[in-house]
């Protein structure tokens, strides 16, 4: 059956229609993906522009690399032309201070840190006499650090050498808590120490402190003792220190004692000894690694009874421990002895031995809880037997002396011994542990 046209015409609409939607939405797809390639293009210029900046930038930091690789590489250059220049006028600094004619004694070293006022106390104290025996004793500042008042305050000394030492590696403690001055303090000493025997080859060396002043005859003890130190190699070094050189507990200026206690604080050994202790020397605490019998073995220190120097300082890397009990009232000598013209043989081994022993010997022993109080009633030497360290420090603090042990030997004790005088007199009180008889062979 035929259409008629009107249907013809409908068909012709809905088609047309549909042609025209199908145009539509081609039309929209096309306008979307127009747009997002469009966005595409601009994310693609947007980062081909970042990452052309990102190359400037990397280019920038090659650059100034480059600029910093070369700036060391001449920075290293100039330290070093640097650091041959100070050896070059540190080695005509000692060459001027030493007298060709001359055999130095001992090379004296100040260390000294951040303390410009102590440094010029201790420099003043001791120019007072090095000046006249200049070319017997060099004499050295060591600074550890770049303190500006104390390197200023040391170059102003001309007839000095000045020595710098500077580490700038971060300090590792052994154990939380500790102080890291200590181990400062040990870096500082070795360098120091192997500045002035290795590298300037001196034969003997005494180390000071920038808190310290010195006793009139300082210098003519270290040149008798240097004799002895040279002699008898049983002697590990010879100190100006007396821990239990309090007014109280001293009389006599001329009396010398060996002692199985490293005092330290004013303090000379020799070139030998150092080749021996340098490579093994302690990351920290080096006083007290020094006082541990694995370390000095069967040797002794010399010791006077009367100190020959004096530490002012208060205020250090200690905080002040002992100070106003132990180290402020101290007796520095204030006698000038002509060391020189004294036998100082009786200090060798078997002789001290020998000699002290008897001395121990003929003193009255004291027994009893009220030992203490008895020897303040007698009028001549005693001894008093302790029985251990803590009977030990019972009877020390009675008396008001030094009461610390280390590695089992008390401050300032030969054999177990620790005298000292009664009240200024001439009167000696000797503290014995049970076996120190039988050691001085009484």
């Amino acid at each position: 059956m035929a259409r008629s046209p009107c249907d013809l015409r409908l068909l012709l609409l809905a088609a047309a229609a549909a042609f025209i939607y199908i145009q539509v939405r081609l039309f929209v797809t096309q306008s979307h993906y127009a747009d997002r390639l469009a966005e595409a293009e601009r994310s693609e210029n947007q980062c081909t522009s970042q990452l052309k900046s990102l190359i400037d930038q990397v280019s920038m930091q090659q650059e100034k690399i480059v600029a910093l690789e070369e700036m060391k590489m001449r920075q290293d250059e100039e330290r070093a032309q640097l650091k041959i220049l100070i050896q070059d006028l540190e080695k005509r600094s000692v060459q001027k201070l030493l007298n060709k004619n001359v055999v130095p004694v001992a090379a004296v070293v100040i260390m000294a840190c951040n303390r410009p006022d102590y440094l010029e106390r201790t420099v003043e104290s001791i120019l007072k006499y090095q000046t006249s025996v200049a070319s017997k004793f060099p004499l050295f500042i060591s600074q550890d650090g770049t303190n500006g008042a104390v390197k200023k305050k040391a170059l102003d000394y001309k007839q000095i050498t000045y020595m710098q030492h500077v580490d700038l590696e971060p300090v590792r403690t052994e154990r939380p808590g500790e102080l890291t001055a200590y181990y400062k303090i040990a870096k500082h000493y070795k360098w120091a120490l192997d500045e002035l025997f290795i590298k300037h080859n001196f034969a003997r060396v005494i180390i000071l402190e920038d808190d310290m002043e010195i006793a009139p005859d300082f210098f003519d003890y270290f040149e008798a003792a240097a004799k002895l130190l040279d002699n008898d190699k049983t002697v590990m070094a010879v100190s100006s220190w007396n821990d239990n050189g309090q007014k109280q507990f001293v009389n006599d200026p001329k009396a010398l004692y060996r002692s199985d206690f490293f005092p330290g604080l004013g303090w000379m050994l020799t070139k030998s000894t150092w080749i021996e202790l340098s490579p093994k020397w302690p990351k920290a605490y080096w006083d007290d690694w020094v006082r541990l019998k694995e370390v000095h073995g069967n040797r002794q220190f010399i010791r006077p009874e009367i100190c020959r120097t004096y530490n002012f300082g208060k205020h250090g890397s200690s905080l002040g421990q002992f100070f106003e009990q132990y180290l402020e009232p101290i007796k520095l000598n204030d006698v000038h002895i002509d060391w020189n013209s004294e036998d100082l043989s009786y200090l060798g081994e078997d002789k001290f031995l020998t000699k002290f022993g008897k001395e121990v010997a003929n003193a009255t022993p004291l027994h009893g809880s009220d030992a203490v109080l008895k020897a303040h009633n007698m009028a001549a030497d005693v001894r008093i037997q302790y029985n251990d360290q803590e009977d030990f420090e019972r009877i020390a603090r009675q008396f008001g002396i030094f009461e610390e042990w280390k590695d089992g030997i008390p401050r300032t004790a030969y054999k177990g011994v620790v005298v000292f005088r009664f009240k200024s007199s001439p009167r000696r009180i000797f503290l014995v542990s049970p076996d120190s008889l039988r050691q001085l062979g009484v």
